[in-house]
């Protein structure tokens, strides 16, 4: 069997190759070993952790109706069984609607796992009955995009369902009364969010000095606050894991740090200490890929690797690894193949973590400009002045831009607080566009909703915000023979 071009992958990434091949009119062939499309986004990732997200924050805002607003229910009853039917239901209807329209688009797809024989040659592993009786495909171009695994040291792997990695998570097995999620990035810290405000008892440990370090330590406080709330202080940091073991049928943990020290049993551990490329296993070795000691493979900003007849998108191709960088990845990918100058340059790829509050941010960072020893201007917005915040009763939330001071244009931009993630889109526009300041400032808001925040935010920068008194501080024009001053306000 030959194909011109194979997609290696059908999550996000290799759909979206498979599908913008496919309306160029190309002929293409997704292999794909899952039975269904969607890859880890959709079937175990993105998409059930979002659903179950969702289930954690109307029973948040069922106790701040409680607690607040003179409204009472009753104790909510959780139906395991229900609850994860539902979820069940969203993954098989978005992979339905996938596997239409890979065939409204006549994109063949094939179950088996690829391996690399060499250069053209794929080696299809499976019992599809469409694998041809030789077990291999030929192609002129190959888009690898075969994306991540979650990492598991081998010292956590205690064979038992009892320690789970995201995956078995989002299983939703049973709520247990006690569960630790070791490490504090966002799949830990999402997932822990759904668990306790299902009713388990959870503890968050993580050897480093903070959670989401790659996030603004502005925009993580209010976060880390609400956690610490949620979690009844049960976050150790500067804490590392020593041991897992089973006794009595509970998982028997013991650390070591300052933030935590001893023995303690659980009756689940997450192991949640981020994602490793799949890259392992599909006969790189056979072809003039190049992989990094990490099991990244190098691209070129094309997306084409050391390979003329591979290409690699998604979480295969480096950092970070977000569905939405690999969906942008694919276009360029296929452009490359159809011979149009392509090129992945994006100034700026948005990152959300979805807890409560929701966490977001895109281009630079505070403390990146910071660490490059780059000036940059701060602007500040508290929701605390926010007329929507103020009436959902959520004002821990603040919008934060990065601009240059020069050119005052938008660098950098951090959102806490609710829909911060889907709010983070405007701010991500203008980066691109290279808006200014005052482009943000001077474009109308609908009011009152969250997303006055970011043209209020860019207010402050001017000193002109009226719902807060914060005059920026400027330079006055230079006298003849003299040097401008900074006025204080």
């Amino acid at each position: 069997m030959h194909t011109p071009v194979v997609v290696l992958g059908g999550g996000p990434g290799g759909y979206a190759a498979a599908f913008f091949a496919a309306d160029e009119g190309l002929e293409v062939t997704i292999v794909e070993q899952e039975g269904k499309l969607g890859g880890t986004c959709l079937l175990r990732g993105c998409i059930p952790s979002k659903a179950l997200l969702h289930v954690a924050r109307v029973l948040s805002e069922v106790e701040e109706l409680n607690k607040d607003w003179g409204i009472t229910f009753g104790q909510p009853q959780l139906d395991i069984e229900k609850l994860r039917g539902r979820k069940d239901k969203v993954i098989s209807s978005l992979s339905g609607g996938l596997k239409n329209l890979a065939k409204q688009r006549k994109v063949k797809v094939i179950t088996a796992k690829g391996v690399f024989e060499n250069s053209t040659t794929l080696k299809l592993e499976g019992d599809d009955p469409s694998i041809p009786e030789d077990r291999t495909l030929t192609f002129d171009q190959c888009i690898v995009a075969t994306g991540s695994l979650p990492a598991m040291p081998a010292s956590f792997d205690i064979g038992s369902d009892r320690v789970m990695d995201s995956t078995g998570a989002l299983r939703l097995a049973d709520v247990p009364e006690s569960m630790l999620v070791i490490g504090g990035g966002y799949i830990g810290l999402e997932m822990g969010t759904v668990y306790a405000r299902l009713g388990s008892k959870v503890s968050v440990v993580e050897a480093l000095d903070g959670i989401l370090l790659a996030a603004d330590r502005d925009l993580v406080k209010p976060l880390q606050k609400h956690l610490m709330k949620l979690f009844e202080d049960r976050i150790f940091l500067n804490t590392k894991v020593g041991s897992l073991g089973l006794r009595d049928n509970k998982v028997e943990v013991a650390f070591e740090g300052p933030g935590k020290f001893g023995v303690e049993r659980y009756d689940r551990v997450l192991v949640a200490v981020g994602r490793k490329p799949n890259t392992r296993g599909i006969g790189l070795e056979n072809t003039s890929v190049v992989v990094t000691p990490r099991g990244f493979i190098q691209v070129e900003k094309s997306m084409r690797t050391a390979d003329p007849h591979i290409l690699a998108i998604g979480d295969v191709a480096g950092d970070p690894m977000l569905a939405h960088k690999a969906s942008h990845e694919a276009r360029v990918a296929v452009e490359a193949v159809l011979g149009k100058p392509a090129s992945f340059d994006k100034l700026c790829i948005p990152a959300v973590v979805f807890t409560d509050p929701e966490l977001a941010w895109c281009g630079l960072t505070q403390q990146e400009a910071e660490k490059a020893g780059r000036v940059v201007d701060i602007a500040v917005y508290p929701w605390a002045a926010s007329g929507k915040a103020i009436a959902l009763g959520r004002t821990e939330g603040l919008t934060k831009l990065v601009i240059d001071p020069e050119t005052e244009r938008v660098l950098g931009c951090g959102i806490v607080g609710p829909g911060a993630g889907d709010l983070i889109s405007e701010a991500a526009l203008a980066i691109e566009m290279g808006c200014e300041a005052r482009d943000l400032a001077e474009t109308v808001h609908p009011h009152p909703t969250l997303s006055e925040t970011l043209m209020n935010a860019s207010e402050t920068f001017f000193g002109t915000a009226t719902e807060i008194y914060k005059p920026k501080r400027h330079r006055d024009p230079p006298s003849e023979g003299g040097t401008a001053e900074t006025a204080t306000p």
